[in-house]
């Protein structure tokens, strides 16, 4: 068992297609289905059922993928921080939901220490990640939400996952729309009202999309729904489709991307709790530690 067969589980698993994922590799599709192959006959379990759809992963295949994006993980902070005289510089990484106060923090932090040299990372993704990315360290801090509907899905996930979680905020939930939208003078809304426009949703994974979903009223049925894993892409489809999105009313004003925003309060009301994660019995940086600092202050948790 290699590393690089470890890299190319997840990459195919990701894919859902050998050909996909060989392209994204740059490796022949024969080699790699060879490669797969020598590591399923030596840890003597099928990894992933082939048929003429593509690839899937199978039971016994879901729980080596949790092992295996440990064991790569680990092994890329290792790389990081010590090979090619990584370790010279300054590291930092933050997984979140998508929240614009998240990002701000961010850059106050890289502006308030400026080091010399550094390797920061910030990874704007869905929300099993975040969660994935703090308990194997990928990242040191992740930002995280739930509502009444997936709080109790949420606790259990940050309890098996070893994972602290500190509120910053309760929400009310609000609307987004575009600034010429026929609503956007509005105070306050039903989504009864919105039920002709599409709802733009941050796109989860599969079947825990309900469970793990970062918008209020996750079972909700809406009429009309898009899927989206990109923030400037669902701010297109908003501006574009006179969509609509659901989050916190957060809205930071030193964004440009988002001045075309409008905030409206839902009628429904499923308050969101927003927080920050960090492995239980961690010890923070001091880049983690003003991070968090700044998160208080751009949230109002002073």
């Amino acid at each position: 068992m290699t590393i690089n067969q470890l890299r190319y589980v997840i990459a195919i698993a990701k894919a859902s297609s050998m050909s996909e994922a060989s392209s994204k590799l740059y490796i022949s599709q024969p080699a790699l289905s060879a490669s797969i192959a020598e590591l399923e006959e030596e840890v003597g379990i099928s990894i992933f059922e082939r048929n003429n759809r593509g690839v899937k992963l199978t039971d016994d295949g879901a729980e080596f993928l949790v092992y295996a994006k440990q064991v790569v993980g680990q092994y890329s902070l290792m790389e990081d921080r010590y090979l090619a005289k990584e370790h010279l510089y300054d590291h930092f990484s933050v997984s979140a939901q998508h929240f614009d106060f998240a990002v701000q923090a961010f850059t106050d932090t890289v502006k308030h220490f400026g080091p010399d040299a550094y390797r920061f990372s910030i990874r704007e993704t869905m929300t099993h990640e975040v969660l994935e990315h703090v308990r194997d360290r990928v990242s040191e801090i992740g930002i995280v939400s739930y509502s009444k509907d997936n709080r109790a899905v949420l606790v259990k996930l940050l309890r098996e996952y070893k994972l602290d979680f500190q509120p910053l905020r309760v929400c009310d939930a609000y609307v987004y729309v575009w600034d010429n939208h026929e609503f956007a003078g509005r105070k306050e809304i039903s989504l009864e009202e919105l039920q002709d426009y599409p709802f733009i949703s941050f796109e989860q994974n599969n079947e825990s999309d309900f469970y793990l979903s970062e918008e209020a009223l996750g079972n909700y049925s809406f009429s009309k729904m898009i899927k989206s894993s990109d923030r400037a892409t669902s701010m297109e489809l908003i501006a574009q489709l006179n969509g609509y999105s659901i989050g916190s009313g957060m809205l930071a004003g030193e964004d440009k991307k988002l001045k075309g925003l409008v905030a409206i309060r839902l009628k429904e009301e499923d308050p969101l709790t927003i927080g920050y994660l960090t492995r239980t019995g961690s010890e923070l940086s001091e880049y983690a530690k003003y991070y968090i600092e700044t998160l208080n202050q751009l949230s109002g948790n002073k």
